[in-house]
């Protein structure tokens, strides 16, 4: 995913000034791909050079509200339809986990708790946004079908990593081995082929 065809998308349910784009971009797909305003004022700038939309009225202020053009529609729907997903994820939770074994019981069991409980809310969230949908709240539009759809998925993410997290604390914590020196002697020699060899063999 781009931010262009976020933008893109969010478009073709009808013409809206930057302003509020980067209001719904934050609220709507803030969690799957944040972006600051900025950058979607800049990508704004780019998606009209390239013809992909355009100023549909202007207001108070240098306000502008953009609509989208055929070739963006048709360029969004290409995307949808023909790019390879790109399914590389960045979540530092995960990153971080590769490392537990440098924190103190004592922390990372807190670390844990915290993440369990950021991880439950969040799920919570999108639980009630999912009822409130369900319940016809935001109406019956192909936008709210679709919307509908990625809350499942945001829910069901969230649930996971916090039944991650829960069964992470039950995990017995990682402690590096000891060195030779630290363990009072010597290390031990590491092992030679002619180690395996059975005592007692024939010598040849």
């Amino acid at each position: 995913m781009s931010l262009g065809h976020g933008l893109l998308g969010l478009l073709a349910e009808g013409p809206a000034s930057g302003y509020d784009l980067s209001r719904r971009f934050q609220q709507e797909l803030g969690q799957v791909w944040p972006a600051q305003h900025p950058k979607i004022y800049a990508e704004l700038s780019r998606l009209a050079e390239a013809g992909l939309i355009e100023v549909d009225s202007r207001g108070p202020r240098g306000r502008k509200a953009y609509r989208i053009t055929d070739a963006g529609l048709a360029e969004v729907r290409r995307w949808l339809a023909e790019d390879e997903v790109d399914h590389t994820m960045r979540m530092e939770s995960l990153l971080r986990s590769f490392f537990f074994w440098l924190m103190p019981p004592e922390e990372l069991a807190a670390h844990l708790e915290r993440e369990r409980a950021f991880f439950t809310e969040t799920a919570r969230v999108f639980r009630q946004f999912a009822a409130a949908k369900d319940r016809g709240d935001f109406g019956s539009s192909p936008h709210t079908q679709s919307t509908r759809v990625a809350i499942e998925a945001g829910a069901r993410l969230y649930e996971a990593l916090a039944t991650w997290a829960e069964w992470a604390r039950t995990v017995p914590p990682a402690v590096p081995p000891a060195t030779g020196e630290e363990a009072g002697g010597d290390a031990p020699a590491a092992a030679t082929p002619a180690d395996d060899v059975t005592d007692g063999a024939p010598a040849g």
